[in-house]
């Protein structure tokens, strides 16, 4: 899991590089009393999208368990745990898009065991917005490889939610994510569990 998060961070960092790198050759004109011009200004305002625009998230954060049927939630006693996620959107109008990610959360227990959940999944959402201000809201449904102990399971992952970004330039965005999982264990011999968890992130968006 180490690694893991070495490679969320590497690629936080060279979007971040490309950023600066981009701000470098762009908006350095300035009228005489150091403002930008004002028709810089309106291309930092822009704020809807065309079909076949795109985005690339980076996303960190906490997940948070809320309650479990099923289980005794407190046999274990989950704590907070950490999760970063790669998502991508495609703009199919200028307010609905579809995209796909890729996720780890990592939770301790009480007995300082881990649960590891790697969601992957596609997705689909609608974004409002308002001036600079974005507000995608979104599901994405697909499959949540976990792991505890020595024992696997594979099952499905719904996590509906809804973000808010500030657009800082046309390339960047950057925003909060309040997200719900829904993760339900159908096991062959057993009872069946639903997990419920509450993920709260951090997102850079990088607009293509």
């Amino acid at each position: 899991m180490p690694r893991t998060w070495s490679i969320f961070l590497i690629v936080f960092l060279i979007f971040c590089g490309l950023s600066l790198y981009a701000q470098e050759g762009g908006y350095q004109e300035e009228e005489p009393d150091g403002s930008i011009p004002e028709e810089e200004w309106a291309e930092i305002m822009i704020a809807e999208y065309s079909p076949g625009d795109k985005n690339f998230i980076v996303s960190l954060g906490t997940v948070i368990p809320l309650f479990f049927t099923g289980i005794d939630s407190n046999q274990h006693g989950l704590s907070v745990g950490w999760f970063g996620s790669l998502a991508f959107n495609y703009f199919i109008t200028p307010r609905i898009f579809i995209g796909g990610e890729l996720s780890g959360m990592f939770i301790s227990t009480r007995g300082g065991n881990m649960l590891y959940i790697v969601p992957i999944g596609a997705r689909v959402g609608y974004q409002f917005s308002y001036k600079r201000f974005e507000f995608p809201v979104s599901i994405m449904i697909g499959a949540a490889p976990q792991k505890y102990l020595e024992k696997g399971y594979f099952g499905p992952i719904f996590k509906p939610g809804a973000s808010a970004y500030w657009r800082y330039n046309p390339e960047w965005s950057f925003g909060l994510n309040g997200i719900w999982w829904f993760v339900p264990q159908w096991p062959k011999n057993g009872n069946s569990v639903y997990g419920n968890f509450f993920e709260l992130t951090l997102s850079a968006r990088y607009n293509l």
